[in-house]
């Protein structure tokens, strides 16, 4: 008898193909739609360009993933985890946008609604052997290594799984590359076989993200500061709204060299920017992280490489382990380490640990409120 998969089918050309491929090594395919988002119930009126649409983007996906599943002649499912995903994934990142620190609804989008809400009515309600999804990432006996197309590797994003949760995932895209992906659905004639990839925040899509913030956290006016001159440059609306190294909606014309966000005094309501002439600002070569999540005992300590964000290449770094708690990592001279960010460190492939970052230091000794 077939092993059943119960598949997170979004409407999107991963997943699809995802089912396609499950299909064909022989499972019993199952769709289940997460619809975790409502706008007019979150309030998610500032920066949402697309609230007064006919449809809005999740019903359109929907439409998608109905029209995948009747294509391939799967069941699909939809689910709603919209009270979960405000109370484990967006409560979480407006408290840390409150703090000045910069969350990655991602992360925490994987470990508590995907792997955890999702999985659980997987097995339980539908009677699951796996849940599978359309990252690009690998795990093998429950530890998690990159995809092969690292352009698109996701395994950034899952390093705060554990590895009971991963145990029973399958990663249909594991060993397979986005233009492979893109190749198979149009071979099958998939709806969504030329749909651009979605972007923006996970499950909310795309917003103009300082007016999206507005919505949660009231404006908090004050000064921008040239950090090296300590002259005032400009206003702002809220200085927990930008992020470090962030060049693009500062509003900062007339000047001769274009400024880029370095830190901000909450307290102070100041917002720090720098220009080209003092990148030093931007630069750090240690921190702490705290929360380390260990996927895997086994790896070679003296080849430790990490991202501090997403599409960023792997750095060499050097982990010291304080306590179970935390984390200490030095780096080469790295720009734009931001506190609440993930740090996820690699062997080679495989994903050792995931930690949110929590404090940055400079070797020049500039003072600590760049941060």
């Amino acid at each position: 008898m077939a092993k059943r998969v119960v598949l997170g089918l979004s409407g999107g050309v991963d997943s699809s193909v995802c089912a396609y491929l499950l299909l064909k090594q022989g499972y019993e395919v199952i769709g289940l739609f997460m619809r975790n988002w409502d706008s007019m119930l979150n309030n998610d009126i500032l920066g949402n360009n697309k609230i007064s649409q006919n449809i809005c983007p999740q019903e359109q996906d929907y439409q998608d993933a109905m029209d995948v599943a009747k294509q391939l002649g799967i069941k699909l499912y939809r689910i709603d985890f919209i009270k979960e995903y405000w109370d484990y994934v967006f409560t979480y990142l407006i408290d840390e946008y409150k703090k000045g620190r910069t969350p990655n609804p991602d992360i925490y989008c994987n470990k508590y609604i995907k792997f955890d809400y999702f999985a659980n009515y997987a097995f339980n309600e539908l009677k699951a052997d796996y849940i599978a999804m359309g990252h690009y990432a690998n795990q093998i006996n429950g530890e998690l290594f990159k995809a092969k197309d690292l352009s698109k590797d996701q395994s950034y994003f899952l390093a705060q799984l554990s590895n009971k949760q991963l145990e029973k995932v399958l990663f249909p895209l594991a060993n397979i590359t986005k233009d492979e992906v893109r190749k198979i659905a149009k071979e099958l004639n998939l709806k969504t076989a030329t749909k651009k990839d979605s972007t923006g925040i996970c499950f909310i899509g795309e917003r103009k993200f300082t007016e999206f913030l507005k919505n949660y956290i009231p404006s908090m006016p004050g000064n921008i500061v040239d950090i090296a001159t300590n002259k005032i440059v400009g206003t702002h609306s809220g200085a927990m709204y930008y992020t470090i190294g962030q060049r693009k909606g500062l509003n900062l014309g007339g000047y001769e060299k274009p400024y880029f966000v370095v830190g901000h005094d909450l307290n102070k309501k100041i917002l720090y920017v720098a220009n080209e002439d003092c990148p030093e600002y931007l630069y750090s070569n240690k921190l702490i992280a705290t929360n380390p999540n260990f996927l895997t005992k086994n790896y070679d300590q003296n080849n430790l490489t990490a991202k501090f964000r997403y599409r960023q290449d792997d750095i060499k770094i050097s982990l010291k382990i304080i306590d179970k708690n935390t984390i200490e990592v030095s780096y080469p001279n790295t720009d734009a380490v931001t506190p609440g960010q993930e740090i996820v460190i690699y062997d080679k492939n495989k994903v050792v640990c995931g930690a949110i970052i929590d404090k940055i230091f400079n070797g020049s000794n500039l003072k600590d409120y760049i941060r």
